[in-house]
């Protein structure tokens, strides 16, 4: 990659293929590839959106590689038993805490070797803590980053050294948040991980682009999962209401009606794998039922 002769700000990337295009495209049908040898691969799969997006995917012809921290075996098992039941299909066990680059690394190498290639790598491992700023610790900002950041990052950089030799293109999708595009109260370090998850994916776009390499986030709303029971909790409990109140006065803000689905993220997740996003990269796609407009 170079600068342009006449604008140090604009980078060329010269070669042989049109506009630095540096991977053999598929056929129409077949984009990035959607033949039974498509393989991908979803961190913080053990339960909520992570799960929801394995099984969509799987169901949706891919050869499945699962992966989530240790203390999380149980439920990773149950996820990849599922997939194998529902949909016939291999499903790989993978685990691995993606704010440890080796371990990263020896992630994708392991889902490469044993089930031949990756196609799509879905980072959505990620956590939130809540705290007011004004109280919050260095030590919460530090383990946010590490994870939300740092192992989106980590995830992006070997699947993509991964696409790149294979040749034939893939997809990097990340977990963002409506928190990345607007603060939140008690949320600093989340927003903040989030708003940095937009811009290393922006970023990733354009430099992975020459490679077929799509790059692009789900940004979910208030989606009902064991975390967002955990909030609906320790804000019921502060305030003395009934469980559930919290849910409840967020769904009555949403103009759907509703708090979302796991489902809701997880078809998203499958289009942007998809030949039908071919053209979308750099993009953080807003499932929230219309409670933010970008």
């Amino acid at each position: 990659m170079s600068t342009h002769k006449d604008d140090t700000t604009v980078f060329t990337t010269p070669d042989k293929f049109p506009h630095g295009q540096r991977f053999a495209p598929l056929a129409n049908e077949t984009v990035n590839g959607t033949g039974p040898a498509r393989i991908a691969l979803v961190t913080g799969a053990g339960q909520g959106i992570g799960r929801a997006i394995a099984l969509r995917l799987a169901h949706d012809g891919f050869g499945a590689a699962v992966c989530d921290v240790p203390t999380n075996r149980p439920r990773l098992q149950e996820v990849a038993q599922e997939i194998k039941t529902r949909t016939g299909r291999r499903c790989l066990e993978v685990y691995a805490d993606v704010s440890k680059e080796e371990e990263v690394r020896e992630m994708v190498d392991r889902v490469v070797d044993e089930l031949g290639g990756l196609d799509v790598m879905v980072a959505n491992a990620g956590i939130a803590i809540l705290e007011p700023f004004v109280e919050s610790k260095t030590s919460t900002w530090e383990k946010t980053f590490a994870i939300n950041v740092h192992g989106v990052m980590h995830c992006y950089k070997y699947a993509a050294r991964a696409m790149i030799r294979q040749g034939r293109g893939g997809r990097l999708i990340g977990a963002c948040s409506i928190a990345g595009k607007r603060g939140d109260p008690n949320s600093a370090a989340y927003c903040a991980s989030k708003f940095a998850v937009r811009g290393l994916s922006q970023s990733a776009a354009i430099e992975l682009a020459p490679y077929g390499i799509n790059v692009n986030c789900y940004a979910p709303g208030a989606i009902h999962t064991e975390f967002l029971d955990k909030v609906d909790e320790k804000y019921t409990k502060e305030e003395g209401k009934e469980r559930g109140s919290y849910i409840k006065k967020r769904a009555e803000a949403i103009p759907l009606g509703r708090v979302g689905k796991a489902e809701d993220v997880s078809g998203v997740v499958s289009w942007l794998a998809g030949p039908d996003s071919k053209f979308v990269t750099g993009q953080s796609i807003t499932v929230d039922g219309g409670t933010l407009f970008d």
